[in-house]
């Protein structure tokens, strides 16, 4: 894989994202990879990997291999590191049960002492009529719960459609859909699974879901960065 870079973490507003997270859960990472390196993990992907069809939908995924390529070793550390008081602080208010260690490399562990042992980072490939349906990453006992995605490719010019929509689904209320605004480079922090919501009467659940509408031209790559790893 060519020597790639992304946006150090540093220069993001992380009280703006932990504000966003709470809000609606998800938060806009803009610009974390140049254009050229958002080609350019698309493509040494591809080049190097074993596709396996996607679970449902149209399309591939290219699973990362383990150890991750870098720079995502240091990426996914700096995010766990970041996004750390904002999981204990969820499960807390949901009332969960959870130890999330103060490093990525004793949660990895974690996990594996849990039987977790399969990647499910991947860059994800969409052709012409590719999409994803509503989706979750939360089999295990182990859970994170935030991840991160990056638009790999330019909408408009590489693909058409492939919109990125999550759904909320609240106690008692219609689900809320919301079409997240990435560009070429983008990355959002997005929740897993479920997180907690203060409402009237206190804190309550919802459920996110995430999907991607149909492609309507051209190819589409995204990736798909996880902090803890499926059964």
């Amino acid at each position: 894989m060519p020597s790639l870079s992304f946006q150090p973490l540093d220069n993001y507003d992380w009280l703006r994202i932990a504000q966003e997270l709470d809000a609606q859960g998800w938060a806009l990472l803009p610009a974390l990879f140049a254009p050229d390196d958002a080609r350019n993990l698309a493509r040494a992907a591809v080049h190097a990997g074993r596709p396996v069809p996607a679970p449902a939908g149209h399309g591939a995924r290219y699973p990362l291999p383990d150890p991750l390529p870098p720079p995502l070793p240091t990426l996914r550390a700096g995010l766990y590191r970041r996004l750390l008081p904002h999981a204990r602080a969820w499960a807390s208010a949901l009332g969960q049960d959870t130890s999330y260690p103060d490093e990525l490399a004793a949660y990895t562990q974690q996990n594996r002492l849990a039987g977790q042992l399969r990647s499910l980072s991947a860059i994800q490939r969409l052709g012409v009529d590719g999409y994803q349906p509503l989706l979750q990453h939360a089999e295990g006992a182990c859970v994170f719960p935030l991840r991160l995605i990056a638009l790999l490719s330019e909408p408009g010019r590489d693909y058409t459609g492939g919109e990125i929509v999550m759904t909320e689904q609240r106690p008692r209320m219609q689900s809320r859909p919301m079409v997240l605004p990435l560009q070429m480079g983008d990355a959002a922090v997005i929740a897993v699974s479920h997180r907690p919501v203060q409402g009237a009467q206190g804190i309550y659940r919802v459920t996110a879901r995430q999907a991607i509408s149909r492609v309507r031209g051209g190819e589409r790559f995204e990736l798909e960065l996880m902090l803890h790893e499926a059964p």
